[in-house]
């Protein structure tokens, strides 16, 4: 059993990561502004934002430092569009920041955050240089949101050049979804135009659970960026009948399973182990 700390676990992916950490037997505490809907482990109202809180609340005081095995960063305004860009950029940049420097300074090796698929090219009005799309090209921030996330990229793996006991490991999470989200899914079917902004991707939350706590099994020091999806689309077309019409002059690198996501998870299959369990079909 692991001690681990998950900040925004009181969020869509935080609540299911917590029970999923708490299903197979991590002690979690969730550090957030907000007490998640239902209770769910220990919660401790914490404000990313300042720092003197999140050393306090890695360092956990009140029962001695190193007491943490992990940190797991959810926490963030959660999208482009939600507030101004610069309040935006303030609160996320800062406060991984925050999380990063505390993680450090408790002593604590091994981190885990939310990046973005954002950081691929979304909407994608400029299209991706080929599909599916991977962890290969580089970061092509579209919006504020996603240039924090890039940013966040490269700030982990200067702390792991710091430290290079570190392990880092980013989690491009696509569009996350509950399984009541799924009565929304015959809708989009009219005009796949409506989710062509992130290649008709999506992201169980159990699904991005699972990759959440194989990242923190991952054998391996420095920072890993990966791309987490569900295997499949939130279509009935098929991938490549979708590729072809709406991504005519963009290269399709291999064959296409029938339903197949565009947005690649062989690295995180491979290095994680990772496996989608849930689909909207089901």
């Amino acid at each position: 059993m692991s001690r681990i700390a998950v900040t925004g676990g009181s969020g869509k992916l935080g609540r299911a990561v917590v029970a999923d950490l708490l299903a197979h037997g991590h002690e979690v505490v969730n550090l957030d502004v907000a007490p998640p809907p239902r209770p769910q482990g220990r919660f401790v109202r914490i404000d990313l934002t300042d720092y003197g809180q999140v050393v306090d609340a890695l360092t956990d005081i009140d029962e001695g430092p190193g007491a943490f095995d992990a940190v797991v960063h959810l926490a963030a305004i959660p999208a482009p569009g939600v507030t101004a860009n610069a309040a935006t950029f303030a609160n996320n940049a800062t406060a991984t920041y925050h999380v990063f420097a505390a993680a450090r300074t408790a002593g604590i090796t091994r981190v885990v955050w939310a990046s973005s698929e954002t950081v691929l090219g979304l909407p994608f009005d400029t299209p991706p240089p080929y599909l599916p799309v991977d962890e290969e090209y580089p970061a092509r921030p579209e919006s504020t949101y996603s240039l924090v996330k890039h940013l966040e990229e490269q700030m982990a793996a200067q702390f792991c050049r710091w430290n290079p006991a570190l392990t880092m490991i980013g989690l491009r999470f696509s569009n996350v979804m509950e399984p009541g989200d799924y009565a929304a899914f015959p809708s989009f079917q009219e005009d796949p135009r409506r989710r062509i902004w992130n290649l008709w991707g999506y992201i169980d939350a159990r699904d991005g659970a699972q990759a959440v706590r194989r990242a923190l099994g991952y054998d391996g020091t420095g920072v890993e960026v990966f791309i987490i999806a569900n295997a499949d689309t939130v279509m009935e077309k098929s991938s490549g009948a979708l590729a072809a019409e709406y991504f005519p002059d963009v290269p399709v690198i291999r064959p296409l399973g029938e339903h197949e996501t565009l947005l690649g998870i062989d690295k995180a299959k491979r290095l994680l182990g990772y496996a989608p369990e849930h689909s909207w079909r089901t």
